[in-house]
């Protein structure tokens, strides 16, 4: 499981993250080329990080 995120809903999507898996998510920055084509699982901004579970 994978959530994009922007800035603005990083802590959201830790937190449903946490309250989905029930351990401890990963947090990585996306790629340059990963930015352009990718928004936020909460808006339509671009997405910045992805949080998974492994």
């Amino acid at each position: 499981m994978k959530i994009n995120s922007c800035k603005t809903h990083i802590e959201r999507a830790l937190d449903d993250m946490v309250a989905q898996t029930e351990s401890y998510p990963i947090l990585t920055e996306l790629s340059e080329e990963e930015k352009l084509s990718t928004v936020c699982a909460y808006c339509e901004q671009p997405a910045i990080y992805v949080v998974a579970d492994r």
